[in-house]
């Protein structure tokens, strides 16, 4: 792939547009006002994207006023019909073979200049494109934190961390306001949800050994490491926790204690039993909350939050 101008697309088409983070992708493009061609076979897509919409649109004005008119969504059901865009972002089902082969389709679709990225939380993006046969270096992993379009995390993966589709997506997601990471090279997870698994995994641990319910673990996070974590990362945080001797001095003094926890950290087995357990237990959490309920209820609090990290609540235009 030659390299692109650094300017922004004027459309951008968004495949997988019916799920969790292709909807929000949607909110978030249109609000920035870029004509957003949504693609998804699902049935009533343009009434699903409307409702999203009409419910993050509010947080988007308060988080990144714009003097830009919103863009225009229009809904198709193929790739064929998504014409002419300038960038894509993929949201297909996370099955490795299913997004091969949409990812294979928008390469032969698209004139090789257009960059490709892929939402994949998880895959790795030399297997997704080995049946890109036009130009798959265009093709990198996009990955953001959900719900895009509050969040400003995006990991990104190419080719090689200096390839040109790398440095357009770079400058194209930081004019949005967002935080683009460049992986130095690809692993499974990416960063955010391996740091996200490993947390996850001695949740259910805990659980699992009759050490604390479900609440009780969570409560554990959002009144103790949570706020901190949003804050600084775990290296600055150990850093503190060294007290005027920062990390060099925790290491000394108390690195080998955390290598004991580490030894003491098991994989649990998610058992039928368990998952009744872990069900029953977000169930008691979420004490008869929709999930619609909780999603307003955390983007709410994500709204605030970000507001108090910016000082104003605004971010950059791009």
């Amino acid at each position: 792939m030659s390299a692109r101008p650094q300017q922004p697309p004027a459309t951008i088409g968004v495949v997988g547009a019916a799920g969790v983070v292709g909807v929000s992708w949607v909110a978030m493009f249109r609000h920035h006002g870029f004509d957003v061609v949504a693609q998804d076979p699902a049935p009533n897509l343009a009434g699903r994207i409307e409702s999203f919409v009409a419910r993050a649109e509010a947080a988007l004005r308060e988080l990144v006023p714009s003097t830009r008119t919103p863009g225009r969504v229009r809904c198709v059901g193929t790739l064929s019909e998504l014409g002419a865009v300038d960038y894509v972002q993929e949201n297909a089902p996370e099955r490795e073979e299913l997004k091969r082969q949409v990812l294979a389709e928008l390469d032969a679709l698209l004139p090789p200049d257009v960059v490709i990225g892929s939402s994949t939380s998880a895959l790795l993006r030399s297997s997704l494109v080995r049946d890109c046969r036009v130009a798959p270096s265009r093709v990198i992993v996009a990955h953001p934190f959900n719900p895009p379009h509050l969040l400003p995390l995006v990991e990104l993966v190419g080719a090689a961390p200096e390839d040109p589709a790398v440095a357009w997506a770079t400058a194209f997601f930081r004019g949005l306001g967002k935080t683009p990471i460049v992986l130095r090279r690809e692993v499974v997870g990416h960063i955010a949800n391996r740091l996200n698994s490993s947390i996850y995994r001695e949740a259910v641990s805990l659980v699992e050994q009759g050490v604390a319910s479900v609440e009780e673990v969570d409560a554990a996070m959002t009144a103790g490491p949570g706020p901190r974590w949003a804050v600084f990362g775990p290296h600055l945080l150990y850093h503190l926790g060294g007290g005027p001797g920062g990390l060099r001095h925790y290491l000394e003094h108390l690195g080998p204690s955390q290598v004991r926890r580490w030894a003491d950290l098991r994989t649990p087995e998610l058992t039928p039993e368990l998952c009744a357990e872990l069900i029953a237990g977000v169930d008691a959490a979420a004490a008869g909350r929709s999930v619609e309920d909780l999603e307003n209820e955390r983007d709410a609090a994500l709204l605030a939050l970000l507001r108090a990290r910016t000082g104003s609540g605004a971010t950059a235009e791009g």
